[in-house]
């Protein structure tokens, strides 16, 4: 799977707001050619985090993925602690040290790791029908959230 099929997939998601900055935007430049998702069906980017995202490049601060090759990208998906253990065999609390820098394979995200998220660096054969899946539950649990926020309290 290369990234523009994965985008195809994601873009097709009800409900769906993808933050794509380019040079110019109003995002600082790191964030340049990156893509952040969000369950956001009338456009405003909602309070926290998104629930996805792709990046193309290394973050300061992060081990290193070996994102600087053009065709190297990373998928980081928000599953929360449950599916996080169930994935990587792992307490979120207590990861493991790890090269970060292998593809195709489900690991902790290398800095969010322990908040439940998930990477994986060019999905394809092994995770990418389990990439596309944790997508689809991250979107639906975005709009789960949304969905409970918005519930207006009832008038007394």
């Amino acid at each position: 799977m290369d990234m523009r099929e994965l985008l195809e997939t994601v873009r097709a998601f009800d409900g769906l707001l993808e933050l794509s900055p380019t040079e110019g935007s109003e995002y600082p430049e790191i964030a340049w050619g990156d893509h952040f998702f969000y369950y956001a069906p009338d456009g405003v980017v909602p309070n926290g985090p998104p629930y996805a995202t792709i990046v193309t490049k290394h973050y300061p601060g992060e081990p290193p993925s070996s994102l600087d090759p053009a065709d190297r990208w990373r998928v980081n998906i928000h599953v929360g602690t449950t599916t996080f253990t169930e994935l990587t065999g792992e307490d979120p609390r207590h990861i493991a040290t790890r090269d970060f820098t292998v593809a195709d394979v489900i690991l902790p995200h290398p800095v969010y790791g322990s908040l439940g998220w998930i990477a994986v660096v060019n999905p394809a054969q092994h995770t990418a029908p389990v990439v596309v899946e944790l997508l689809r539950t991250a979107h639906e649990a975005a709009k789960r959230r949304a969905v409970r926020r918005s519930a207006k309290p009832p008038v007394p």
